[in-house]
């Protein structure tokens, strides 16, 4: 596949100049860019690069939300065989210092006065931080910082340019080569500091191609990117499949417009984390308990119904035709009237990944008649390594390998993979490189798993985090804590027991699911410390732990990791607090250190302990937030045994 970023950009605007490209909602009307003005005003925003001083091999930092000329930037950056590097829109100042130090970037584009003045701030330890571009001018009229300019700016520069010498662009374009390094990831850097995952136009290209194979994806697919770009898996659906099928690219508004803008475009082309399913749900079921009585009644029958014979139409089985009617008439009452309000009325493929998605989310989503799939893969494999093929979609496996992917499982469990789509490097950390390839091509994934009779993949979890308890049971802690999350009621969980004589519990609580559930049954509360303490809410929490208890109880593996003893946090886990990744990955390690007082108290067989967490507030200031937590003992099943 001898191709690159820009030459498929380029075969798009010559194929079809006029079809739409990218579509941006801006003051509340959708604005499409067209396949041809995209390609010229990624023309002159090369060379306006070119003019500035952006030189082949260079990095370029690109942060803010999903935007056409923040795209286009990515591309012109590639053109002239520059890397751009998204980060993060939502990281304070400060977690941007590394990456651009680490890159030695000399060039970047923020998207408004927020990201303009996150640069500014950390401007002086990053001292080589030349240019900064910005799109939006909103609040910048009066900035008067050197190297500060607008991307209109640029772009005017590189028309300039372009009438001196017009056949600059097109000579930088035919001078890339498919294994170029075309991007760079940062991880998100659960246990230190985030590594640079180095990937070329073949690598992404290549994935990009595959996923889009397997599920017959053309350039009619629609699709709205509202994930961060910093993110290899809004990168890959709307970035590098979008630019290896031609397909359109939404933009919300803003991030409080999602979910106006995914019911006005109803995307084709589908792909949330499991969090993003969890939420739409809640609202659903926090709606279904506001509604009337024989509304309720209507939708839980036929939800019942839904979750019987659903999933088996979804993947082609047999289904009596009593049952299929009744379904029919539940479609056209209950299932597309929810399909519509929660944007998935033309959704034709839907992917989940990241982390797992609890068997019961999983299946309403099938039962109503959304083919949502899982999949797996990674930063350093641009992300398919494993998909669910139509028809053969279980819950608890995430798929079979696709197109030139091989699976090998080394003697500790660990999940190794061979791929085109394998990192190059981990920029300027060889060492980190060797430890992660082998000689012969093998990517440790850091995953633990198994393939199963049929040949699909099941994830444990992470190698590292698979320990033992005391008495030499098996604890995955990762395993618990997403059967926790499971329940609407609990947002996050933090388990711990590696070492211990038994397995205790930190839980945050879904303050809109419980301050609903709380109001419904005229419960006061002040906020989310207050409600996370009530005495009613300690026992709905403890009932979710009492039901994962039962579960972990029948699986003769597992049996011994059952939650002993927990209590629910005073504040939710934060990104900002360093308690979560930017992707929401629990940093369990710093958590630990950061509540050593909570874990001993857990293990110490306290029934209640005072703690005071500072805080950082989104406008930056810090404050504390203080509780005294009660601890509880959760009930504790005897393990089933299997039948002889």
């Amino acid at each position: 596949m001898e191709t690159t970023f820009p030459r498929q950009l380029l075969q798009h605007a010559a194929q079809r100049p006029q079809a739409s490209a990218m579509r941006e909602k801006e003051y509340g009307i959708w604005q499409a860019t067209s396949w041809s003005r995209l390609a010229l005003l990624v023309e002159q925003l090369a060379c306006g690069l070119h003019a500035a001083g952006l030189a082949r091999g260079e990095h370029m930092i690109v942060i803010g939300t999903n935007r056409p000329r923040l795209y286009a930037t990515m591309l012109a950056a590639q053109a002239l065989g520059a890397v751009p590097v998204p980060l993060y829109q939502d990281a304070v100042a400060a977690e941007c210092v590394f990456p651009i130090n680490n890159a030695e970037v000399r060039f970047a584009l923020a998207e408004d006065q927020e990201q303009v003045d996150k640069l500014l701030e950390i401007r002086p330890q990053c001292a080589q931080l030349e240019r900064i571009w910005f799109d939006d001018p909103r609040g910048l009229r009066n900035y008067a910082e050197p190297g500060l300019a607008s991307l209109g700016a640029l772009a005017a520069e590189g028309a300039a340019f372009m009438q001196a010498q017009p056949g600059f662009f097109r000579a930088e374009v035919e001078q890339a080569q498919p294994d170029d390094v075309a991007a760079m990831f940062f991880t998100s850097g659960t246990t230190g500091q985030p590594k640079g995952v180095v990937h070329t136009h073949r690598s992404l290209l290549d994935r990009a191609r595959a996923g889009a194979e397997f599920d017959h994806l053309t350039e009619r697919e629609e699709v709205l990117a509202y994930m961060p770009p910093a993110w290899i898996g809004q990168n890959i659906f709307s970035y590098a499949q979008w630019l290896a099928c031609g397909y359109v690219v939404n933009c919300p508004e803003s991030a409080a417009t999602v979910m106006i803008d995914l019911k006005e475009i109803g995307p084709t082309y589908y792909f949330a984390p499991p969090r993003v399913f969890e939420a739409l749900l809640t609202s659903v079921m926090i709606r279904m308990e506001d509604a009337g009585a024989l509304k309720r009644r209507m939708f839980h029958a036929c939800m019942a119904l839904a979750r019987r014979v659903g999933p088996a139409l979804r993947d082609g089985r047999p289904v009596g035709a009593w049952d299929r009617l009744r379904y029919a008439i539940g479609n056209l009452l209950v299932y597309g009237p929810l399909r519509t309000n929660l944007g998935f009325s033309r959704v034709r493929v839907a992917y989940t990944a990241g982390e797992a998605i609890g068997p019961d989310l999983f299946t309403f989503y099938r039962a109503i008649g959304v083919n949502l799939k899982q999949l797996y893969g990674s930063t350093e494999t641009a992300v398919f390594v494993c998909m669910q093929p139509d028809h053969q979609v279980l819950p608890d496996t995430v798929g079979l390998p696709c197109r030139d992917v091989e699976i090998r499982l080394a003697d500790n469990g660990e999940i190794l993979v061979r791929s085109p789509g394998l990192l190059k490097e981990y920029y300027k950390n060889p060492q980190a490189t060797e430890e992660a390839r082998t000689a012969d091509g093998w990517f440790h994934t850091g995953d633990a798993g198994f393939l199963d009779a049929r040949g699909h993949l099941k994830i444990i979890d992470r190698a590292k985090d698979v320990g033992r308890l005391a008495d030499g049971s098996l604890f995955a802690p990762k395993y618990i804590e997403n059967k926790l999350k499971f329940f609407p009621h609990i947002k996050e969980a933090v388990a711990f027991g590696d070492g211990r004589g038994q397995v205790c519990a930190m839980v945050n609580i879904d303050f809109d699911a419980v301050g609903n559930w709380a109001e419904r049954r005229n419960l006061p509360y002040a906020g989310y410390t207050d409600l996370a303490q009530k005495p009613e809410v300690y026992a709905l929490v403890q009932d979710c732990i009492e039901k994962v208890n039962a579960d972990l109880a029948a699986d003769e593996k597992l049996a011994g990791s059952q939650v002993h003893r927990f209590l629910v946090l005073h504040k939710e886990l934060d990104a900002d607090d360093g308690e979560l990744t930017r992707t929401n990955k629990v940093r369990r390690g710093f958590i630990a250190d950061k509540y050593q007082v909570l874990v001993d108290a857990l293990y110490g067989g306290k029934t209640e302990q005072y703690i005071a967490t500072q805080v950082k507030f989104e406008d930056g200031r810090t404050g504390s937030v203080s509780a005294t937590l009660k601890i509880l003992e959760a009930r504790t099943f005897a393990p089933v045994r299997a039948a002889a």
